[in-house]
C-alpha cells in the first residue's frame, strides 16, 4: 500500500524530533535533528529553516534529503524521500510554522535560539515504513466526524446571529469537549477583532478587542489560515488588548476604556481558525486548553470545517438581514421611570460611552447606543428596527460588512454584565426595544 503524508500526520506534531539526512556534492552525508516538520498536504511537507548550517548548505547544493519521523502513539518509524522545492519567508505557511515553533521554543526554554528564518517546502517522493516493533494504535478519544455532523445539524436551523453563536459554543463544549472558546468578529474599518461570544471563563470579555496581526488570534485573521500551538508561548499569547490612543480626550483619557480579553492564565494549547465567507474575513473562532498538545491536526480539520459552515451561515444572515424584517411596533405611551437620574456620557472622538464613571462600550456599538438614547430622550422612542439603524447617518456604519446584528448582541450583553438600568430586548425579526428603568441624563463630552 502506498503511504501518503495524511496517514502519518501524528508523526509531525513535534513530540519526537525528526532526523534529516542530506549530502554535500561530493557525497559526504550529514544527519541533524529537526525542530519542526509541518504537514502541507498529502504529498508535501515543510521543514523549519532556522540556521545556515550544514543541512541548509547541503540542501542548497543538492536538493534531495531523507527524513525519519516517529509516531508518538505507536513508536512506528517512517522514512520519507524528499525533493526540495522552495523556501517561503512570509504568508500563511510561514506564519503557522513560526507560531508553532514559538510554542516549542517556549516549552523547551529556548525562545532566544529558536527563530524561524523560512519554511523549506519539499515534495514527498516516497514514504517507507521502517522495520521494528510498534505499539497498537490507541482508540480515538472522540469521533470528530460524528461531532461535526451533530454540530451541522444544530446550526442549520439557526435563524438569527445570537442563536447561531450560542449554538456554536454549546456544540464545541458538548460535541468536541472543548470548554474554553470565544468568537470574535472583524471590524474592517478599524482592522481589529472584537469578542461577541465566549464560554468557560470567569469574565466573558464581550467587547474586548485585539488588532489584526497580534497574537495567535490576530495572526490567524491576518493570514486567513488556522494557527495551532501545542505548548505555552509568550510570543503568541493574546494578552490584553493594546490601548487605543486617547490623548485628545478629556474624560476618556482618565477613565478605563479597555475590556480585557478572556483567557486561561496557563493556556498551553491554542487553536485560532479564521471565519471566512468567499475568502472575506468575518471573524475568528478561538479555542484553548490548559493541556499540552490538546489539539491535533484532526481537531484543526474539524474546526476549520465548522468555521466554514459558521462563516456561510453568518454571510447568509447578513445578506438577508433586511428581508422579512417585521415593521416596528408603535411606541407605547411613555411610562416614565422613577429614581435618581443616570448620567450617560458620550465621547465623540471614539464613540465611547460611560454610565456615570463606569465604562460601557465604544466604537460603532457606542455610536448605536448613543443614537438610541438620543431618540429616547428627544422623542420617548423605545421601539426600533435594524433597518432604520442601517440607514441612520448618525450611526456611521461601515459600508461593507456592517455586522449590525453582532454589534447589537455585543451592546446587549455589555448592558446585562454591567447590571445597567437599560436593556436591549429583541421583539421580532430585525426589531428590538430599548428598556429604560431609570431616568437618564445625557452629556456630550
Amino acid at each position: 500500500m502506498t503511504l501518503t503524508v495524511d496517514a502519518i500526520r501524528e508523526c509531525l506534531e513535534g513530540v519526537i524530533p525528526g532526523t534529516v539526512a542530506t549530502a554535500c556534492p561530493d557525497g559526504t552525508p550529514n544527519i541533524a535533528y529537526l525542530s519542526q516538520v509541518q504537514y502541507v498536504d498529502s504529498s508535501h511537507v515543510a521543514l523549519s529553516y532556522q540556521f545556515f548550517n550544514k543541512t541548509r548548505q547541503n540542501i542548497m547544493a543538492n536538493p534531495r534529503a531523507a527524513l525519519v519521523v516517529t509516531s508518538p502513539l505507536t513508536a512506528a518509524q517512517y522514512r520519507l524521500s524528499l525533493q526540495y522545492l522552495r523556501t517561503e519567508t512570509q504568508g500563511p505557511l510561514f506564519e503557522s510554522m513560526k507560531a508553532k515553533l514559538a510554542g516549542i521554543a517556549s516549552h523547551t526554554g529556548m525562545g532566544g535560539v529558536f527563530r524561524l528564518l523560512g519554511s523549506d517546502v519539499f515534495q514527498v517522493l516516497e514514504i517507507e515504513r521502517l522495520p521494528g516493533e510498534s505499539l497498537p494504535a490507541p482508540p480515538p478519544q472522540r469521533n470528530l466526524l460524528s461531532a461535526l455532523r451533530a454540530c451541522t445539524e444544530r446550526l442549520a436551523p439557526c435563524a438569527d446571529l445570537e442563536r447561531l453563536l450560542a449554538e456554536t459554543l454549546l456544540c464545541l463544549d458538548q460535541q468536541f469537549s472543548i470548554h474554553h472558546t470565544m468568537i470574535l468578529m472583524f471590524d474592517e474599518a478599524s482592522q481589529r477583532l472584537y469578542t461577541v461570544a465566549s464560554q468557560g471563563y470567569e469574565q466573558s470579555g464581550v467587547g474586548s478587542e485585539i488588532p489584526l496581526g497580534q497574537g495567535v488570534i490576530g495572526v490567524a485573521a491576518r493570514e486567513r489560515t488556522p494557527i495551532r500551538i501545542g505548548h505555552m508561548s509568550s510570543e503568541y499569547a493574546y494578552g490584553r488588548a493594546i490601548r487605543e490612543s486617547t490623548e485628545q480626550s478629556n474624560w476618556a483619557s482618565a477613565l478605563e476604556t479597555e475590556i480585557p480579553l478572556p483567557g486561561l492564565r496557563e493556556s498551553r494549547s491554542q487553536l485560532a481558525v479564521p471565519i471566512l465567507a468567499s475568502q472575506r474575513l468575518l471573524g475568528v473562532l478561538y479555542v484553548e486548553s490548559p493541556r499540552d498538545l490538546r489539539f491535533s491536526y484532526d481537531d484543526e480539520d474539524a474546526l476549520v470545517s465548522l468555521a466554514g459552515q459558521l462563516g456561510m451561515a453568518i454571510h447568509l444572515l447578513q445578506s438577508t438581514a433586511e428581508n422579512g424584517e417585521e415593521a416596528p411596533l408603535p411606541d407605547p405611551e411613555p411610562d416614565l421611570p422613577g429614581g435618581a437620574p443616570l448620567l450617560v456620557r458620550h465621547f465623540p472622538e471614539n464613540d465611547s460611552v460611560f454610565l456615570g464613571d463606569d465604562y460601557l462600550i465604544k466604537g460603532v456599538a457606542g455610536s448605536i447606543f448613543w443614537t438610541l438614547l438620543r431618540d429616547y430622550a428627544d422623542r420617548q422612542r423605545t421601539e426600533f428596527t435594524n433597518r432604520e439603524l442601517r440607514l441612520d447617518s448618525r450611526v456611521r456604519l461601515p459600508d461593507v460588512s456592517d455586522n449590525l446584528e453582532a454589534r447589537l448582541i455585543l451592546l446587549g450583553k455589555r448592558l446585562v454584565e454591567r447590571n445597567a438600568p437599560l436593556r436591549i430586548e429583541k421583539t421580532g425579526r430585525g426589531r428590538f426595544r430599548l428598556q429604560v428603568d431609570r431616568p437618564i441624563r445625557l452629556a456630550e463630552e
